[in-house]
Protein backbone atom coordinates (compact mmCIF):
# COMPACT_ATOMS: atom_id res chain seq x y z
CA UNK A 1 0.00 0.00 0.00
CA UNK A 2 2.96 2.46 1.19
CA UNK A 3 4.68 1.35 -2.34
CA UNK A 4 1.25 2.58 -4.12
CA UNK A 5 1.08 5.46 -2.36
CA UNK A 6 4.78 6.52 -3.53
CA UNK A 7 4.34 5.62 -6.85
CA UNK A 8 0.85 7.97 -6.88
CA UNK A 9 2.06 10.84 -5.43
CA UNK A 10 5.59 10.62 -8.03
CA UNK A 11 3.13 10.11 -10.68
CA UNK A 12 1.14 13.40 -9.65
CA UNK A 13 4.36 15.44 -9.39
CA UNK A 14 5.28 14.77 -13.04
CA UNK A 15 2.18 15.44 -14.17
CA UNK A 16 1.45 18.80 -12.64
CA UNK A 17 4.98 20.27 -13.68
CA UNK A 18 6.17 20.25 -10.16
CA UNK A 19 8.92 17.75 -9.82
CA UNK A 20 11.58 17.81 -7.79
CA UNK A 21 13.74 17.62 -10.60
CA UNK A 22 13.08 20.95 -12.17
CA UNK A 23 9.90 19.78 -14.09
CA UNK A 24 8.64 24.05 -13.32
CA UNK A 25 12.40 25.23 -15.40
CA UNK A 26 12.74 22.47 -18.78
CA UNK A 27 8.94 23.64 -19.18
CA UNK A 28 10.03 27.90 -19.27
CA UNK A 29 12.96 26.36 -21.20
CA UNK A 30 10.29 24.83 -23.89
CA UNK A 31 8.23 27.71 -24.13
CA UNK A 32 11.41 30.25 -24.56
CA UNK A 33 12.78 27.54 -27.11
CA UNK A 34 15.98 27.39 -25.22
CA UNK A 35 16.69 30.86 -26.19
CA UNK A 36 18.45 33.63 -23.78
CA UNK A 37 16.83 36.52 -22.49
CA UNK A 38 18.92 38.80 -24.62
CA UNK A 39 17.79 36.94 -28.05
CA UNK A 40 14.45 37.23 -26.94
CA UNK A 41 14.41 41.12 -25.90
CA UNK A 42 16.12 41.75 -29.26
CA UNK A 43 13.49 39.65 -30.94
CA UNK A 44 10.64 41.66 -29.09
CA UNK A 45 12.69 44.81 -30.46
CA UNK A 46 12.65 43.90 -34.03
CA UNK A 47 8.97 43.19 -33.57
CA UNK A 48 8.25 46.73 -32.33
CA UNK A 49 10.49 48.40 -35.17
CA UNK A 50 8.14 46.29 -38.01
CA UNK A 51 4.76 47.54 -36.13
CA UNK A 52 4.04 44.13 -34.68
CA UNK A 53 2.87 45.54 -31.69
CA UNK A 54 1.06 42.46 -30.43
CA UNK A 55 3.22 40.10 -31.11
CA UNK A 56 6.03 41.99 -29.05
CA UNK A 57 4.12 42.45 -25.68
CA UNK A 58 3.35 38.54 -26.29
CA UNK A 59 7.34 37.78 -26.86
CA UNK A 60 7.94 39.97 -23.41
CA UNK A 61 5.31 38.21 -21.57
CA UNK A 62 7.74 34.79 -22.58
CA UNK A 63 10.49 36.57 -21.13
CA UNK A 64 8.54 36.97 -17.66
CA UNK A 65 7.70 33.35 -17.75
CA UNK A 66 10.74 32.06 -18.71
CA UNK A 67 13.38 34.51 -17.07
CA UNK A 68 11.62 36.44 -14.34
CA UNK A 69 14.53 37.16 -12.46
CA UNK A 70 16.56 38.79 -14.98
CA UNK A 71 17.19 42.28 -16.15
CA UNK A 72 15.81 41.47 -19.39
CA UNK A 73 12.29 41.04 -17.62
CA UNK A 74 12.70 44.04 -15.49
CA UNK A 75 12.46 45.97 -18.66
CA UNK A 76 9.90 43.75 -20.76
CA UNK A 77 7.68 44.73 -17.39
CA UNK A 78 7.86 48.36 -18.66
CA UNK A 79 7.65 47.72 -22.73
CA UNK A 80 4.62 45.62 -22.08
CA UNK A 81 3.07 49.03 -20.58
CA UNK A 82 4.55 51.17 -23.08
CA UNK A 83 3.13 49.05 -25.83
CA UNK A 84 -0.03 48.91 -24.60
CA UNK A 85 -0.07 52.58 -23.63
CA UNK A 86 0.60 53.05 -27.57
CA UNK A 87 -1.92 49.95 -28.46
CA UNK A 88 -4.56 52.76 -26.27
CA UNK A 89 -5.44 50.03 -23.68
CA UNK A 90 -4.70 52.36 -21.41
CA UNK A 91 -6.74 50.81 -18.29
CA UNK A 92 -4.46 47.94 -18.76
CA UNK A 93 -1.32 49.53 -19.05
CA UNK A 94 -1.49 51.63 -15.93
CA UNK A 95 -2.30 48.39 -14.03
CA UNK A 96 1.10 46.77 -15.56
CA UNK A 97 2.59 49.72 -14.27
CA UNK A 98 1.33 49.46 -10.65
CA UNK A 99 2.63 45.76 -10.89
CA UNK A 100 5.86 47.14 -11.70
CA UNK A 101 5.99 49.95 -9.29
CA UNK A 102 5.00 47.61 -6.12
CA UNK A 103 7.74 44.45 -7.39
CA UNK A 104 10.12 46.94 -7.91
CA UNK A 105 9.82 50.37 -5.41
CA UNK A 106 13.42 51.41 -5.85
CA UNK A 107 15.02 50.74 -8.80
CA UNK A 108 16.29 53.25 -10.78
CA UNK A 109 13.50 52.94 -13.65
CA UNK A 110 10.79 53.30 -10.93
CA UNK A 111 10.57 56.65 -11.22
CA UNK A 112 9.99 56.31 -15.17
CA UNK A 113 7.05 53.73 -14.46
CA UNK A 114 5.07 56.58 -12.06
CA UNK A 115 5.61 59.32 -15.30
CA UNK A 116 4.17 57.13 -17.66
CA UNK A 117 1.13 56.11 -15.10
CA UNK A 118 0.53 60.10 -15.39
CA UNK A 119 1.11 60.31 -19.09
CA UNK A 120 -0.98 57.66 -19.67
CA UNK A 121 -3.85 59.17 -17.53
CA UNK A 122 -3.45 62.05 -19.68
CA UNK A 123 -3.68 60.73 -22.78
CA UNK A 124 -6.66 59.21 -21.85
CA UNK A 125 -8.53 62.06 -21.12
CA UNK A 126 -7.47 63.36 -24.24
CA UNK A 127 -10.02 63.58 -27.71
CA UNK A 128 -8.61 64.10 -31.37
CA UNK A 129 -11.39 66.81 -30.87
CA UNK A 130 -9.36 68.69 -28.36
CA UNK A 131 -7.62 71.35 -30.76
CA UNK A 132 -11.05 71.34 -33.10
CA UNK A 133 -14.30 71.93 -31.45
CA UNK A 134 -13.84 70.24 -27.47
CA UNK A 135 -12.97 71.71 -24.78
CA UNK A 136 -11.46 68.99 -22.43
CA UNK A 137 -12.27 70.94 -19.23
CA UNK A 138 -15.82 70.59 -20.42
CA UNK A 139 -15.88 66.70 -20.72
CA UNK A 140 -15.42 64.08 -17.73
CA UNK A 141 -12.03 65.00 -15.98
CA UNK A 142 -11.75 62.33 -13.86
CA UNK A 143 -8.39 60.61 -15.89
CA UNK A 144 -7.26 64.28 -15.90
CA UNK A 145 -7.38 64.07 -12.14
CA UNK A 146 -5.78 60.41 -11.76
CA UNK A 147 -2.77 62.30 -14.12
CA UNK A 148 -2.38 64.63 -11.38
CA UNK A 149 -2.48 62.42 -8.56
CA UNK A 150 0.30 60.07 -10.43
CA UNK A 151 2.64 63.24 -10.97
CA UNK A 152 2.42 64.12 -7.53
CA UNK A 153 3.02 60.79 -6.58
CA UNK A 154 6.29 60.88 -8.37
CA UNK A 155 7.09 63.99 -7.29
CA UNK A 156 6.23 62.97 -3.48
CA UNK A 157 8.25 59.89 -4.17
CA UNK A 158 11.10 60.87 -6.34
CA UNK A 159 11.61 64.76 -5.64
CA UNK A 160 15.13 64.45 -7.05
CA UNK A 161 14.42 62.37 -10.11
CA UNK A 162 14.43 64.23 -14.08
CA UNK A 163 11.11 63.04 -14.33
CA UNK A 164 9.76 64.65 -11.26
CA UNK A 165 10.78 68.18 -12.81
CA UNK A 166 8.67 66.80 -16.16
CA UNK A 167 5.60 65.94 -14.09
CA UNK A 168 5.62 69.58 -12.83
CA UNK A 169 5.47 71.01 -16.02
CA UNK A 170 2.61 68.90 -16.46
CA UNK A 171 0.78 69.97 -13.22
CA UNK A 172 0.41 73.34 -14.45
CA UNK A 173 -1.40 72.27 -17.78
CA UNK A 174 -3.75 69.93 -15.59
CA UNK A 175 -4.59 72.11 -12.66
CA UNK A 176 -5.55 74.50 -15.62
CA UNK A 177 -8.01 71.75 -17.31
CA UNK A 178 -9.36 71.09 -13.90
CA UNK A 179 -9.77 74.74 -12.84
CA UNK A 180 -11.55 75.42 -16.35
CA UNK A 181 -13.74 72.27 -15.91
CA UNK A 182 -14.74 74.39 -12.20
CA UNK A 183 -15.74 76.96 -14.07
CA UNK A 184 -17.66 75.39 -16.31
CA UNK A 185 -19.82 74.21 -13.57
CA UNK A 186 -19.90 77.38 -12.30
CA UNK A 187 -21.25 79.06 -15.26
CA UNK A 188 -24.06 76.49 -15.66
CA UNK A 189 -25.54 77.12 -12.01
CA UNK A 190 -25.42 80.31 -12.90
CA UNK A 191 -28.00 79.66 -16.08
CA UNK A 192 -30.03 77.97 -14.27
CA UNK A 193 -30.47 80.32 -11.70
CA UNK A 194 -28.47 78.23 -8.80
CA UNK A 195 -26.34 81.41 -7.78
CA UNK A 196 -25.48 80.25 -4.23
CA UNK A 197 -24.20 76.90 -5.89
CA UNK A 198 -22.07 78.87 -8.50
CA UNK A 199 -20.63 80.89 -5.94
CA UNK A 200 -19.74 77.49 -4.02
CA UNK A 201 -17.81 76.44 -7.63
CA UNK A 202 -15.75 79.77 -7.72
CA UNK A 203 -15.10 79.99 -4.10
CA UNK A 204 -13.73 76.22 -4.99
CA UNK A 205 -11.49 77.33 -8.20
CA UNK A 206 -9.60 80.15 -5.82
CA UNK A 207 -8.80 78.09 -3.06
CA UNK A 208 -8.01 74.72 -4.37
CA UNK A 209 -6.40 76.08 -7.65
CA UNK A 210 -4.34 79.45 -6.97
CA UNK A 211 -1.98 80.06 -9.64
CA UNK A 212 -4.81 78.67 -12.35
CA UNK A 213 -5.23 80.59 -15.14
CA UNK A 214 -9.21 80.26 -14.26
CA UNK A 215 -8.70 82.59 -11.28
CA UNK A 216 -10.04 85.70 -12.56
CA UNK A 217 -13.01 84.48 -14.30
CA UNK A 218 -13.45 82.74 -10.93
CA UNK A 219 -13.83 86.63 -9.05
CA UNK A 220 -15.73 87.72 -11.92
CA UNK A 221 -18.25 85.15 -11.88
CA UNK A 222 -18.41 85.37 -8.54
CA UNK A 223 -19.31 88.84 -8.23
CA UNK A 224 -22.17 88.64 -10.90
CA UNK A 225 -23.63 85.65 -8.61
CA UNK A 226 -23.38 87.97 -5.89
CA UNK A 227 -24.95 90.58 -8.25
CA UNK A 228 -28.27 88.48 -8.39
CA UNK A 229 -28.95 87.45 -4.94
CA UNK A 230 -28.07 91.20 -3.89
CA UNK A 231 -25.55 90.69 -1.75
CA UNK A 232 -23.61 93.87 -2.72
CA UNK A 233 -21.13 94.36 -0.20
CA UNK A 234 -19.41 90.76 -0.91
CA UNK A 235 -20.12 91.81 -4.94
CA UNK A 236 -18.15 95.16 -4.46
CA UNK A 237 -15.61 93.04 -2.32
CA UNK A 238 -14.65 90.80 -4.74
CA UNK A 239 -14.52 93.30 -7.45
CA UNK A 240 -12.09 95.23 -5.53
CA UNK A 241 -9.93 92.22 -4.93
CA UNK A 242 -10.24 91.39 -9.23
CA UNK A 243 -9.26 94.67 -10.04
CA UNK A 244 -6.45 95.10 -7.64
CA UNK A 245 -5.18 91.21 -8.64
CA UNK A 246 -5.90 91.39 -12.52
CA UNK A 247 -5.99 95.57 -13.64
CA UNK A 248 -6.02 94.52 -17.35
CA UNK A 249 -8.85 91.95 -16.63
CA UNK A 250 -11.52 91.02 -19.46
CA UNK A 251 -13.91 88.34 -19.02
CA UNK A 252 -12.96 85.11 -21.25
CA UNK A 253 -16.36 83.68 -20.83
CA UNK A 254 -20.15 83.77 -21.85
CA UNK A 255 -22.94 83.21 -19.72
CA UNK A 256 -25.35 83.11 -22.74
Amino acid sequence: MTKFLILTLTALFFLVGCSPFGGDKEARKLVAKGLTPKTLYEQAEDMVDAGSIDQAIEQYQIILSSYPGSKYAIQARLDIAYNLYKRKKYSRAIIELDKFIEKYPDLQSTPYAYYLKGVVAEDKSSSILDNLVTDSAQRDVESVREAYSYFVDLIDTFPNSKYANEASTKLTKLVNILARHELYVAIYYTKIGSHIAAINRSKFIIENYPNSSSIPDGLDLMANNYDSISAVKLAADTRKVLSSSYPNYSPNYSID
